[in-house]
């Protein structure tokens, strides 16, 4: 008795003629792709980095067709076709939105776009030979120049349309299968699909992207969408697609497709000659006739908030193949399309799995939550809106107000942060020798001023951003572990906190708690930007080209003002010397400020966000990450009067150590990395005002930046004053004058440029009238006069011979 056969509910043929239909008539009339295509091909600059290839093609005539044909982006999907035949590229990605237009502008009950959810893994096969019966011919003949590869694949297509063309029409179902080459071995490209985006009004839950603790069985099959973070990435190796053999009797050549995990190869030769004349020839592999596909295995992890209490994340492994392969690094938030598939354990995992199978996810789609810097593609809105915004000249106050709103203060720690982020210029000698150009901060202060909301937040905005914690990270974590491998069973390199956060940001808090042990591993990575290793007979040096952002509290948990602040820090000087900026802020009382941040932080608790600020502008983490990443692109060179300007500077910053050494308010020791530190803001502020060269006023910000970093030192001498405008200005200038900024010549006379000095305080906020006040009520106090015609400010000091001596004594 027959079983009973069910008909199918789907019919094939003609989904894939539909497929056939959709490739050769999908229009792509949206302006913005219009623009997006455009914009791709401005110019030679104006290149992304998947299109450098085009610049190798030696046709010149079909270079111009490509242009002129994405000048006007009419039939999207025949003119990819068309690329991947005349070899420019080698993916095909279908958007199942597209397929959805195409969908609901044809009538029809097919369901194209729900089967291919539902059914994934199969409709790749359908819809692959739907694109091998639209491809194009392409525009020219291969040359020996070309790549082997192409020789190979069009003398097989061109047997088998011989063959096809050769076999009588009443004997078509009668063709030797062995003669026809599979159409996986003659396809050129790698088909993927790229899922429906949800728009702004869905609320269907299955076009949101899932935690990997909510992927279940019902998935399976289906086309989803898993956010987490990639935690491991194997190395890219290649996986067989077809086997090819060669017969060493009848020279016949064998192919065997693989769509398993494992395969039995070939050993007896099943062609026709063989059977005939009754000869068992041996098979013989051909590497170079066989077809390899790039494979790449990761593991992403679940993100922390989407872990229960009392959980431990949970683990998805993803397979990536073809052009999916190296898109994806450790450290990466990612959003990952796949196919949701079993596995079976095989050999002796499977004698101890017994009836347990395993899952894994076959990436057809990957979605980078934070690109990196290079990759950030500005949109022409975005442009026009930073011009406009350039032009106020603002620009600097509106981002440093932008970083971490939500906390109350802290305005110069804010601007060091994001000159951190900016970063300067890193070079590279012509011997080799690279001096770095990243800024490393340290934020030394009492428990409760926000230090560690500061660290979350630059790991929000940072490309690529990594937080962790003194007590939680052992040496071996922030460097590099030796770990042994589970596939191939050798001993391989297992990257760090400093390893993952290259190119990027390492947030490192309690940094006093850590062991001496551990910190030294930090020492090398801060300047020369390196980690060399020499573990278990693996002797390397990995990159780390990272910027560190540690925060740290004071010897006893409070500042103790009655020790000097060396003791109170209680860091290595050796470790101290490699921050640039190390800013030490202090709790202390203050009626006005402590009723400010008390009405700031009431607010942003009932509220759920943060004041708005008078008059300015708040800019979201990806707004700062967009300007972050065009001021990064600029690479501003030092004139030769800034130098004589800076060189200046640091004889003074030197001058002033030896007077605080005396006073015991010696903060750090200034030594040559701090004028590298100062050239580095510099560097920063330029980048800031997407300028090519750097000038004095950006020396004198960063001067006041090292300046204001032990400011706290000196608040206790403040706390009487009164809040008057001419009060701040005063302290304004003063400090001015103890960090060399706006003054005139080299500095040595202690004259200020009242010009200079004028910009600085109403950049501030404070009016003309307020200053002009100002400077009249402390000249007549003998605490300064204007000399020169009103352009020079020169102060009064009563130990000015006594300070001349032991200048002259220095």
């Amino acid at each position: 008795m027959a079983l009973y056969t069910y008909p199918t509910l789907v019919h094939y043929g003609e989904q894939q003629t539909a497929f056939e239909d959709f490739l050769k008539t999908f229009k792509s009339t949206t302006v913005e792709a219009a623009d997006q295509l455009e914009g791709l091909n401005i110019g030679e600059d104006g290149l992304s980095d998947e299109y450098d290839f085009m610049d190798e093609d030696d046709d010149g005539a079909a270079r111009t067709r490509r242009q002129a044909r994405d000048r006007n982006p009419k039939q999207k999907y025949i003119q990819m076709l068309q690329d991947v035949a005349d070899r420019v590229r080698s993916e095909i990605q279908i958007d199942l939105d597209d397929l959805d237009t195409y969908e609901k502008g044809h009538e029809g009950e097919l369901k194209l776009v729900s089967s291919i959810e539902q059914n994934a893994n199969h409709y790749i096969e359908v819809f692959a030979r739907a694109v091998d019966k639209v491809m194009p011919e392409p525009a020219r003949d291969p040359t020996f120049k070309d790549d082997v590869l192409d020789i190979i694949m069009s003398q097989r297509s061109k047997r088998n349309e011989h063959m096809r063309e050769s076999q009588p029409q009443d004997e078509g179902a009668q063709v030797v299968p062995d003669s026809i080459f599979p159409p996986a071995l003659t396809r050129r490209y790698t088909l993927n699909f790229k899922p429906r985006m949800p728009s702004g009004s869905s609320s269907d839950r299955s076009s949101k992207a899932l935690a990997v603790r909510n992927v279940r069985g019902e998935h399976l099959g289906h086309l989803i969408t898993v956010r987490g973070i990639a935690t491991r990435v194997s190395d890219v190796k290649p996986s067989v697609q077809v086997n090819a053999y060669s017969c060493d009797r009848c020279g016949s050549e064998i192919f065997q497709p693989v769509t398993t995990k494992q395969f039995t190869p070939m050993v007896e030769c099943p062609s026709e000659d063989c059977k005939r004349n009754n000869t068992k020839g041996s098979l013989f592999l051909s590497t170079r006739a066989s077809k390899f596909l790039p494979f790449q295995e990761v593991k992403i992890q679940e993100m922390a908030d989407q872990v229960p209490v009392g959980h431990i994340p949970r683990m998805l492994t993803i397979h990536c193949h073809g052009a999916l392969v190296r898109q994806i690094s450790p450290g990466d938030v990612v959003d990952v399309a796949g196919i949701f598939l079993p596995t079976p354990y095989t050999g002796f995992k499977a004698i101890r799995a017994g009836l347990l199978t395993d899952t894994y996810l076959e990436a057809q789609y990957v979605n980078q939550h934070k690109k990196a810097y290079d990759d950030i593609v500005l949109a022409q809105p975005t442009l026009r809106r930073m011009n406009e915004l350039e032009r106020s000249g603002q620009l600097y106050e509106y981002l440093s107000r932008s970083i971490a709103p939500e906390i109350f203060g802290h305005a110069d720690v804010k601007k060091a942060l994001l000159l951190q982020l900016i970063g300067g210029v890193t070079k590279e000698m012509g011997d080799g020798m690279r001096i770095r150009g990243d800024i490393n901060v340290c934020l030394m202060g009492d428990p409760g001023v926000a230090k560690s909301q500061l660290l979350k937040y630059i790991t929000k905005v940072a490309p690529r951003g990594v937080y962790t914690t003194g007590r939680g990270s052992s040496g071996v974590g922030l460097t590099a572990a030796v770990m042994r491998d589970p596939v191939t069973d050798e001993m391989v390199l297992e990257g760090g906190a400093l390893v993952l956060a290259d190119n990027g940001m390492c947030c490192i808090d309690e940094f006093d708690k850590m062991d001496d042990s551990d910190r030294t591993a930090i020492h090398e990575v801060m300047e020369q930007q390196t980690i060399s290793i020499s573990k278990a007979g693996i002797t390397t040096t990995l990159n780390a080209r990272t910027s560190i952002l540690a925060a740290a509290n004071p010897l006893y948990g409070r500042y103790n003002p009655r020790i000097s602040p060396v003791e109170n820090i209680n860091l290595p000087a050796a470790l101290l010397s490699r921050f640039d900026v190390l800013f030490l802020i202090l709790d202390t009382p203050s009626r006005d400020s402590d009723e400010e941040l008390a009405r700031h932080v009431t607010y942003v608790h009932m509220n759920n966000k943060h004041p708005e600020p008078a008059g300015g502008v708040i800019f979201s983490p990806a707004e700062v990450r967009q300007w972050v990443a065009r001021a990064r692109s600029f690479r501003p060179t030092v004139p030769q009067e800034v130098s004589d300007y800076m060189v200046g500077a640091y004889v003074r910053m030197r001058q002033q150590q030896k007077r605080d050494e005396g006073s015991k308010k010696q903060f750090t020791h200034t030594s040559p990395r701090t004028l590298l530190g100062v050239l580095r803001l510099s560097q920063a502020l330029a980048r800031l005002r997407f300028a090519e060269t750097v000038i004095t006023e950006d020396v004198d910000e960063a001067l006041r930046l090292t300046e204001v970093s032990k400011a706290s030192l000196y608040a206790d001498d403040r706390n009487r004053d009164d809040h008057t405008p001419s009060s701040k200005i005063y302290h304004l200038i003063r400090g001015m004058a103890a960090s060399g900024a706006a003054a005139v010549g080299d500095g040595s006379r202690g004259e200020l440029d009242l010009r200079r000095v004028r910009e600085r305080v109403l950049a501030k906020g404070f009016t003309d009238d307020q200053f002009e006040q100002a400077i009249d009520e402390y000249a007549l106090l003998d605490v300064w006069q204007t000399a020169a015609e009103g352009t020079r400010l020169v102060f009064i000091e009563a130990g000015d011979e006594d300070e001349n001596m032991d200048d002259d004594d220095f």
